[in-house]
């Protein structure tokens, strides 16, 4: 294990195993079947979901149970815009600009509460969302929902639908995670990291708690909006439902089970907010939410830091295994007797060489 830790330092190691990732990325849609991409796809746009809560809940702390709300904004924004026949980019636009708005509005006034406060205002977003969609009926469709049908594969391109909506989810959500990787892990995820820790000494170190809780929210809810921007591409369809608390729930178990403040941990996420409903359904669907339960206490209690903390908890035993082994042979049990009728050693002061004769 130690052998390989150290292996990956290496620089080239990296480049090496980024250049793989990237041939893998663009070969797999080819070789996959339909339903392998399209599951594949869903994965990218959740994970992209659950990226945006890590940002504002793992690196930061802050509570926030109004992810899917983002969401489901940013869905209702593409759907809207591509009915209305706007260019694709702009489309792109609106579908991060509406939530980065309202995620700005709603974090500079709640921002400075904390804890049970924050989680409230939070919560509210989705509980307003569904009925507040339902009602507009002239943007959203209302109870219908809308549709919109603009990722079909273009003709020069020579791919199926399938494969050319799955090429959109990885090089856009590649580079979301790349830009958010960037983020934090340099200073205003160090900045992040302290808000986290102890506002009290962030205000002390001259880092406004206030400020990077805004700019941690606000960054939530653009990702949020790329997110639901996916969603369209992949779904195609969008309703009040998309935006239900009961999603928001089970976003936030994918962040936990996946790894808080974890890049890897997001990725984890979005396949369980997937494949663990699917499973869970084709067990028993009238089982789903207790399996579901079931399964989130069980990562908690066994990896707390999500299933990409695995790697480093088999890390650990295996170093304690180590240790409480203990060296081994006769060299490290006890000291070896020198042999009698040796030769005094150099060292030997003149009084002990009197003794010895």
């Amino acid at each position: 294990m130690a052998a390989v830790t150290g292996l990956w330092e290496r620089t080239w190691v990296r480049w090496v195993v980024a250049a793989l990732v990237v041939v893998l990325l663009v070969v797999l849609p080819l070789i996959l079947p339909e339903l392998a991409n399209q599951r594949l796809a869903r994965i990218g746009v959740f994970a992209v979901a659950v990226l945006g809560l890590n940002v504002v809940m793992g690196y930061t702390g802050q509570v926030s149970l109004g992810q899917i709300f983002f969401v489901g904004v940013g869905a209702y924004a593409t759907a809207w815009a591509v009915r209305e026949e706007w260019n694709i980019v702009l489309v792109f636009l609106l579908s991060i600009l509406v939530p980065g708005i309202l995620g700005l509005v709603i974090a500079l006034a709640a921002a400075r509460l904390g804890g049970l406060a924050i989680a409230m205002v939070t919560i509210a977003l989705p509980i307003i969302g569904v009925p507040l969609a339902k009602r507009l009926s002239d943007v959203t469709g209302g109870s219908q929902g809308l549709s919109a049908r603009f990722s079909d594969a273009p003709e020069w391109s020579g791919l199926y639908d399938d494969q050319w909506q799955l090429y959109l989810v990885i090089l856009i959500g590649g580079i979301v995670f790349l830009l958010t990787r960037n983020l934090v892990h340099g200073k205003y995820g160090r900045a992040f990291a302290i808000v986290k820790a102890n506002e009290a000494v962030a205000s002390s170190m001259g880092i406004s708690p206030y400020r990077y809780k805004v700019l941690a929210f606000t960054v939530a809810a653009v990702i949020g909006g790329v997110s639901g921007f996916l969603y369209m591409v992949v779904v195609q369809y969008t309703s009040p439902e998309t935006m239900s608390f009961g999603h928001s729930i089970t976003l936030l178990a994918s962040m936990v089970i996946g790894g808080a403040a974890s890049i890897i941990g997001s990725l984890i996420g979005g396949a369980y907010y997937v494949l663990v409903p699917e499973i869970t359904n084709a067990i028993d669907p009238s089982l789903t939410a207790l399996l579901q339960g079931a399964l989130l206490l069980l990562v908690l209690f066994l990896l707390p830091g999500g299933i990409v903390s695995l790697p480093r908890v088999i890390r650990r035993a295996l170093h304690r295994s180590r240790r409480d082994a203990g060296p081994q042979g006769p060299t490290a049990s006890s000291p070896t007797r020198p042999a009698q009728g040796r030769p005094a050693a150099e060292g030997t002061t003149h009084t002990e060489r009197q003794g010895q004769a």
